[in-house]
């Protein structure tokens, strides 16, 4: 089966070389252009799925829009018979959805119809969800609306960040993709639809979202603080200046006295008060430095007992 593959972060990795690994003719990998990086922004850096594909000898196009004429002029001659997509970034139009014969197929991070949208593991972790998986759906002009081939379940771990969760919901899915596209090269089933009254949504996170309410229960700051990590990280403000806070253990009982967003103990562990607790943090990211173990922050008396987060 020629095929078409759509992707570009890292998260895409694992199902473009499960599809190599597999044999099967990758027409083309479509992905987004090479991005500046650095404070001079001088040097692009490219995307994970193109280093891989020019590793296996593939061919990569990267339209800056993939509704872009030439763009489908180009694919159109490749003559794909499927198109795979994993993490693209794009919205696809109907154009492009309708231009390979056997339509196109997306490796989604959640069991839809639960979390539609583009941030499906970061909301698993928020909701205090205990499973989550990824789904094999076909492409409509909806929002993750399709109707689901195939999808594959996995525990969430009480401690497991987004970072984490990621990496095993890669590696999963691209098992699951090659599962999917063999069913559907033998016809042994067909995709189901979604039951959109059971559907729920994964909006993109912002910064509101990121930052942290102390008012709140430990439990809620600690999934917070879990489902953003490592990016773009829960933050506070702390002397004036913004920090990010990493690796949550919640804790109780809440000192007397003690108010929300207090630090409370700095050694043998960095803790914090909340609405209802403490909770300890593992590792920090002051403005404008790298992310460090919280205990060397203390040592470089970086916070101290009684000072107050916001």
């Amino acid at each position: 089966m020629r095929l078409a593959f759509f992707g570009t972060p890292e998260f895409a990795v694992p199902s473009l070389r499960a599809l190599v690994g597999e044999g099967f003719d990758v027409a083309a990998v479509i992905t987004q252009p090479d991005r500046p990086q650095g404070r001079s922004r001088s040097t692009l850096l490219p995307p994970p799925v193109k280093t891989v594909a020019l590793d296996e000898g593939l061919t990569v196009l990267q339209p800056e829009k993939p509704a872009d004429p030439a763009f489908l002029s180009a694919l159109t001659a490749l003559e794909p018979a499927i198109a795979v997509v994993v993490a693209y970034g794009h919205v696809l139009k109907p154009a492009l959805l309708a231009l390979p014969p056997r339509g196109m197929i997306n490796v989604h991070a959640s069991l839809l119809p639960a979390l539609r949208g583009a941030a499906p593991i970061q909301h698993a972790i928020l909701q205090g969800l205990t499973e989550t998986g990824v789904s094999i759906m076909q492409i409509e002009a909806g929002l993750d609306t399709g109707p689901v081939l195939l999808r594959a379940p996995t525990p969430i771990s009480p401690d497991e960040t987004t970072g984490e969760l990621t990496e095993r919901l890669a590696e999963l899915g691209a098992m699951a993709l090659i599962e999917a596209l063999a069913i559907m090269e033998t016809g042994a089933s067909e995709a189901a639809p979604q039951d959109n009254a059971l559907a729920s949504y994964a909006p993109k996170v912002t910064r509101e979202l990121a930052r942290i309410d102390w008012g709140s229960s430990s439990l809620a700051i600690a999934r917070v603080a879990r489902a953003l990590d490592p990016k773009p990280g829960a933050w506070c403000k702390h002397r004036g200046h913004e920090l990010k806070l990493f690796g949550p253990k919640t804790a109780s009982p809440l000192p007397d006295g003690a108010l929300p967003g207090q630090v409370v103990e700095t050694a043998p562990a960095f803790a914090v008060a909340t609405g209802d607790g403490v909770v300890q943090f593992l590792d920090v990211q002051p403005a404008g430095k790298a992310r460090l173990g919280a205990q060397d922050w203390v040592r470089g008396r970086g916070v101290a007992v009684g000072d107050r987060l916001t």
